[in-house]
């Protein structure tokens, strides 16, 4: 006897919850061979301003957790992934048309990741801060601090390393997002909100919605009150107008992680490569203290 085929519907991932987008709306998404997956939520702009809401409420907190917590939390997000492996290898395995082998070796990077990137929580204040020499009776301390809500659409071809790479770093140095899934290859990313919600994030600090990247990074971008946005992932989005986003982000006084660039062409990067510490980087700003030396 034949199994009844349960066609599943993946929602948002917003203020640590599992709504339907409000528009009500979802869309198909299929493998890389052309086979049915399941339906994916269609995030609207409602859904976006929500998630702003969710990530701005639980910045103060989170910003404010020691280092040493935010690494702890991370960690803790690498082990549920890895305890869920064998169901990430088949979802990348469908949505990127890959093997099994090659799909678990994606799963196993993207763990990795996380576990470097947790690993350097409580590092980056000694690595981008200085004790500063200054002429006079003070202390000239330079610290890194969180730039604040982080909007981020996520690579549309790696579905979980990329995801993992451009996310790990911007929760790393105490800051929270708003992140666009990939529009063709969802599944990876709204299945990791299932381990956002089981693990010890923070509601709010992380939050996901599907979606037509074209149609929501607009608003992303213009938003108000998203103080940076990282736009290196979504080479391949379809119908981004790159220069629109950057002007919108500009308009806001945003800071932007634009695309790498090859031959004039929006490229995506090897999200297989070492990250290095550019990432870590991109959204912190550097705050300069004073303090006057005891006599």
């Amino acid at each position: 006897m034949s199994r009844l085929d349960v066609r599943k519907t993946y929602k948002l991932y917003i203020a640590g919850k599992f709504p339907r987008s409000e528009s009500g709306r979802s869309y198909a998404v299929q493998s890389a061979s052309g086979d049915f997956l399941a339906n994916a939520s269609l995030g609207s702009r409602k859904d976006l301003r929500d998630a702003v809401v969710a990530a701005r409420a639980a910045l103060k907190g989170w910003a404010g957790a020691t280092a040493y917590n935010r690494g702890q939390v991370l960690y803790r997000v690498a082990e549920i992934l890895d305890g869920r492996r064998a169901q990430f290898v088949e979802e990348v395995a469908a949505c990127e048309g890959l093997t099994d082998r090659a799909a678990g070796v994606a799963v196993d990077a993207a763990v990795e990741r996380l576990v470097w990137y947790a690993g350097w929580t409580d590092k980056v204040a000694q690595v981008l801060g200085n004790l500063n020499p200054v002429a006079g009776p003070f202390f000239n301390v330079s610290a890194p601090e969180p730039t604040g809500v982080v909007g981020i659409l996520a690579p549309q071809s790696s579905s979980l390393l990329g995801l993992v790479s451009v996310l790990a770093p911007v929760t790393a140095t105490g800051n929270t997002a708003v992140v666009l899934t990939s529009t063709r290859r969802p599944l990876p990313a709204v299945t990791f909100g299932e381990v956002l919600a089981t693990s010890d994030v923070p509601p709010g600090v992380v939050n996901l919605i599907s979606g037509h990247v074209s149609e929501l990074a607009p608003w992303l971008a213009s938003h108000r009150d998203v103080n940076a946005i990282d736009l290196t992932g979504a080479a391949g989005a379809e119908s981004v107008d790159w220069g629109a986003l950057e002007a919108a982000a500009a308009d806001t006084i945003k800071r932007v992680h634009r695309p790498l660039l090859e031959d004039g062409l929006v490229a995506e990067p090897d999200w297989a490569k070492s990250p290095g510490l550019g990432r870590l980087k991109a959204f912190v700003e550097t705050k300069t203290v004073w303090h006057p030396k005891g006599l």
